[in-house]
């Protein structure tokens, strides 16, 4: 049968899409199309190649090429005013929005995974130019979700945030890496970090022990790598603790039961606009502290939560909300007395994810709503939160 001549079978959902002949699309700005026509774009982004997918108003590509980054920035200033350039949400890809704003387009970040199915090859056609038509297709649609852009301000206080979990997991690393070459010697002590920390100096000068010098030299230097990190540290904690003294927002949510200066910091640079969320309940969602369903046929069937959106974000809260749990039996407010209940019945993990769902929901009506927290406030139906 010629009924499939000329396409390449979508093997996702088994319909013939017409095959792309790139050769051809890039003819057609020799062909009388001029830059003028190009209404949306798909730029798939990389460190040294980007591929563009531009289209005009009647959705026919006017073109489909690779560019180096420099030819990129001066092709992007060719484009008409108001043009969308879609891109995916990935490293870089908030710089080049700041950038592609300032010359009068419209940016457009995507979560990569909601690209993923305008591919019309399918996962086994995946390459830069397959990519930036899925892009373009994609910031198409009108019900799809876009990434805000973040200001360098931002950016700048995520960086922080990022080299503070990196240094964290690094002094980790080095301290199990100072216990496990002291065990081979048979001197074994005890988990807690401070224990080690007061224990080693006086172990690499026992000359008792069985450690060769060259043993004792190189735990030394790893001993001072570990009070480098814990410096870099404190540094980091420093300047999260100055952002949140100086942010309102920040502010705000510190007040909250289980938010610190580092969540709130995280949480205010992270979302910027808490306005972007409809609800409450929505951006519970977009932190993943919500049920996973796997519901049919009217029968609701709930599982665990669903663990979207930043790992960072979620992590902070729940940790937050450990805090709040275990000391609830010494406060009286309503919150309080719930979790009580709440853990009799479901007990402690449920109410951990518990507690950081609903402090996410105060986080957002805080904000949104322009109210103070307060701890002994009764919810009521005409101020739901």
């Amino acid at each position: 049968s010629n009924e499939y001549e000329g396409t390449s079978l979508n093997r996702g959902n088994g319909i013939g899409v017409p095959r792309l002949n790139f050769a051809e699309v890039n003819l057609n700005l020799r062909k009388g199309k001029s830059m003028g026509e190009i209404t949306r774009v798909g730029v798939d982004l990389a460190k040294q190649v980007i591929q563009v997918h531009g289209v005009d108003a009647t959705e026919k590509v006017v073109i489909a090429r690779s560019m180096s980054r420099q030819k990129f920035a001066a092709w992007c200033a060719q484009l008409p005013a108001g043009c969308i350039v879609a891109m995916e949400a990935c490293s870089g890809s908030h710089q080049w929005a700041r950038r592609l704003a300032a010359l009068g387009l419209q940016p457009r970040l995507i979560a990569p995974h909601f690209v993923t199915p305008y591919r019309m090859e399918g996962k086994g056609g995946k390459n830069d130019a397959t990519d930036a038509a899925a892009i373009c297709e994609a910031a198409s649609r009108p019900k799809m979700r876009f990434v805000p852009v973040k200001t360098c301000a931002q950016q700048g206080v995520l960086c922080v945030h990022r080299l503070r979990e990196a240094y964290k997991e690094e002094r980790t690393a080095c301290i199990n890496r100072i216990r496990g070459l002291l065990s081979e010697f048979g001197l074994v002590f005890a988990k807690s970090p401070e224990v080690l920390r007061a224990e080693l100096p006086a172990t690499l000068e026992d000359a008792d022990n069985d450690l060769p010098g060259v043993v004792r030299v190189a735990l030394d230097r790893a001993f001072s790598h570990w009070r480098a990190l814990e410096i870099e540290l404190a540094w980091c904690d420093a300047q999260i603790a100055e952002h949140a003294r100086q942010d309102a927002q920040t502010r705000q949510l510190t007040a909250i039961t289980g938010i610190g200066p580092t969540s709130a910091s995280a949480l205010v640079a992270s979302v910027g606009d808490f306005c972007q969320f409809r609800s409450a309940s929505q951006f519970a969602a977009w932190i993943g502290l919500v049920p996973r369903q796997n519901s049919s046929g009217g029968k609701t069937s709930l599982g665990g939560i669903t663990k979207r959106g930043q790992d960072y974000l979620r992590t902070l809260l729940i940790q937050g909300a450990r805090s709040v749990v275990g000391t609830a039996s010494r406060r009286s407010d309503p919150t309080s007395r719930w979790i009580l209940q709440l853990q009799q019945r479901a007990g402690w993990q449920k109410t951990l994810v518990a507690v950081a769902n609903k402090n996410a929901r105060i986080v957002w009506a805080v904000l949104v709503r322009g109210r103070p927290f307060e701890a002994y406030y009764e919810r009521t139906r005409s101020a739901p939160i």
